[in-house]
C-alpha cells in the first residue's frame, strides 16, 4: 500500500527535526570545551563543499550582486546573530529551555510581518502572540530565577532567526538563492575566522569529527525539510518543529543529566499552543495574505540546504 503524500511529508519533517536536535546536542557537548565562534567557523568551513555542488547545479543566468543590498546586509547580521546566540545558548543552558525560547520565533515572525510584509494581525492572532510571550516569561521566571547570558542569547537568537526568515520571505522571489545563501555564509566564515586567533583551541581528531557531524546533520536535516515541503502541505509540516522538545528531553536526560521541571513544562506548553494556533489560523486563506509563520521553511541558524530557498519553491506542495 502506497503511503500518501501528507504522511510522507510529516515523516520527512520528523526525521529532519530529529537530525536538527542531534545536531544541537553535539553543539552542546562541544560547547563545553570550545567557543561558539569556533564551532560556527568549522561548521561553515565544512559546509562549503556541499554549497559548491549546489551552486554548480544552479543554472540561473545572473551574477551574485544583490538586488536588495540593504535587506541582504540586514539578513547577514540577523543570520549571524541567530547562529551565534543559539550555539552559545545550547552550550550553557538545558536543551529544553533553549528550545522553549527558540519556539518563540513564529510569534516574533508574526509581529515582524506587520512592518516588513504589511501583514495585518487581527485580535485573535494578537492574543496568541501575547499568550506565547507570556509562556516565554513562565520559562524564564524573571525574579524567581537569575536570567543569564544564555537566556539572553537564546532570545536574541529567536529574534535574529525571525528577522532572517521574514527578510527571506520578502525578497526571496526577486533575489537569487545563491545570493541569499552565500553572503551570510561568507560573512560567518570571515568574521568567525577573524576571531580564531582569540578563541581557537586545538582540537583532537574526535572533536574535529564532531564538528564535521554538525555540518553533516545540518545538511541532511535541511534536505529532509526540502523533501517534507515538496510532498506535504505546509500546514502539516510546520507543527512538526515542536517534536524537537521530545528529543531535547531525551538527549538532555541521557547525556547531560537534565530534567524538565513543572514550570518549564508549563511555559513550553503555552508557547507551543500559541504557535500551533497561529500556524493553523494562517492556514485559512481568508485570514492572512502572507502567512509568515506558516511559510517558514527551516531554522535559519542551520546548514546550507536549509537556507536554499529555491529548492523549497519547486514542489507539488507549495502553498
Amino acid at each position: 500500500m502506497r503511503m500518501n503524500h501528507s504522511v510522507r511529508g510529516v515523516l520527512f519533517a520528523l526525521l529532519g527535526f530529529a537530525l536538527f536536535s542531534t545536531h544541537d546536542a553535539i553543539i552542546k557537548h562541544l560547547g563545553g570545551s570550545y567557543s561558539a565562534f569556533q564551532i560556527i567557523f568549522f561548521r561553515t568551513l565544512m559546509s562549503f563543499p556541499v554549497v559548491t555542488v549546489m551552486l554548480m547545479r544552479d543554472r540561473t543566468d545572473a551574477n551574485l550582486i544583490p538586488k536588495h543590498p540593504w535587506w541582504i546586509a540586514l539578513r547577514i547580521c540577523s543570520d549571524m546573530t541567530a547562529g551565534a546566540g543559539a550555539f552559545y545558548a545550547f552550550s550553557v543552558l538545558p536543551l529544553a529551555q533553549v528550545y522553549a525560547m527558540l519556539f518563540a520565533s513564529p510569534l516574533l515572525i508574526t509581529v515582524l510581518a506587520i512592518p516588513i510584509l504589511g501583514e495585518r494581525v487581527r485580535l485573535r492572532r494578537g492574543i496568541a502572540v501575547i499568550t506565547g510571550l507570556v509562556g516565554v516569561l513562565i520559562v524564564l521566571r524573571p525574579g524567581a530565577e537569575p536570567i543569564g547570558l544564555g537566556h539572553i542569547a537564546a532570545m536574541i537568537s529567536a529574534l535574529g532567526g525571525a528577522t532572517s526568515s521574514i527578510i527571506s520571505r520578502k525578497i526571496g522571489q526577486e533575489e537569487r538563492s545563491a545570493v541569499i545563501l552565500l553572503y551570510p555564509m561568507m560573512a560567518n566564515f570571515l568574521v568567525m575566522g577573524a576571531l580564531m586567533p582569540v578563541v581557537y583551541l586545538p582540537m583532537p581528531v574526535i572533536d574535529l569529527g564532531g564538528m564535521a557531524l554538525i555540518a553533516l546533520f545540518a545538511i541532511l536535516a535541511g534536505l529532509c525539510m526540502i523533501a517534507a515541503y515538496r510532498t506535504a502541505e505546509a500546514m502539516m509540516v510546520a507543527p512538526m518543529q515542536y517534536s524537537q522538545i521530545i528529543w531535547a528531553a531525551l538527549y538532555g536526560y541521557l547525556f547531560f543529566g537534565e530534567r524538565i521541571d513543572a514550570t518549564t513544562a508549563l511555559g513550553i506548553a503555552v508557547i507551543v499552543a500559541s504557535g500551533l494556533y497561529i500556524v493553523f489560523r494562517e492556514s485559512r486563506a481568508t485570514v492572512s495574505e502572507n502567512r509568515p509563520a506558516l511559510n517558514i521553511r527551516a531554522r535559519p541558524d542551520t546548514g546550507p540546504a536549509a537556507r536554499f530557498p529555491s529548492l523549497f519553491s519547486r514542489g507539488r506542495a507549495r502553498p
